[in-house]
């Protein structure tokens, strides 16, 4: 077999393990993450750097939550801390027969959300999901980040956080699931994230 055609069919290999990978998780009806997110205040934590940016806890955080979307970034300043996005639902949000109904999707860092009929209350569309931006405490978290797939039902664990760059930027995390629009995502340090 010469050159090109071995070449041809390693890219549509590559092409179809990529697409097998990154495939949707599908799940029956019925709410798969129940529970609100956790968030405790800390007090005197010790800070984390990243690629050169300190990293100031705020409060620890927890949430089980349905992947409503995943968003990878390589090219913005954020994608320095934060290369992945997660769009999570839980409570209602995480449930396959209300989400069939909701169309959802990812671009510059906010999570997008349209429906024809709304099959749960605006309101609760906006607090029981959310857009969060995620930062790797390790190279193993920031793998385990970049293979989650829509539809999975994911732990993640660490601290809500302010980045500050010796410039002077900064990215500040929201601190309550209530707002929405620019600013209302959570910026988390991701200590652990566990697929269940």
């Amino acid at each position: 077999m010469n050159g090109p055609k071995l070449i041809f069919i390693a890219l549509v290999l590559f092409g179809a393990l990529n697409w097998w990978g990154g495939r949707e998780v599908s799940l029956p009806p019925g709410v798969v993450a129940s529970d609100l997110p956790q968030q405790t205040p800390v007090s005197g934590e010790r800070e984390f750097t990243r690629n050169g940016y300190r990293i100031r806890p705020l409060a620890r955080f927890e949430v089980t939550a349905r992947v409503l979307g995943t968003e990878h970034y390589r090219l913005d300043r954020e994608a320095q801390l934060a290369p992945v996005d997660l769009a999570l639902g839980w409570g209602r949000m995480s449930d396959t027969a209300v989400l069939e109904r909701i169309r959802i999707r990812q671009s510059g860092r906010f999570y997008f959300w349209s429906t024809d009929q709304f099959p749960i209350p605006r309101r609760e569309i906006e607090t029981s999901s959310a857009n969060m931006h995620m930062i790797p405490a390790d190279d193993q978290v920031e793998a385990a980040l970049k293979g989650l797939r829509k539809g999975q039902v994911v732990t993640v664990r660490g601290y809500l956080v302010e980045a500050v760059a010796s410039d002077g930027w900064r990215w500040r995390s929201s601190m309550t699931r209530n707002d929405t629009g620019a600013g209302a995502c959570e910026l988390i340090w991701v200590e652990s994230v566990s697929p269940t």
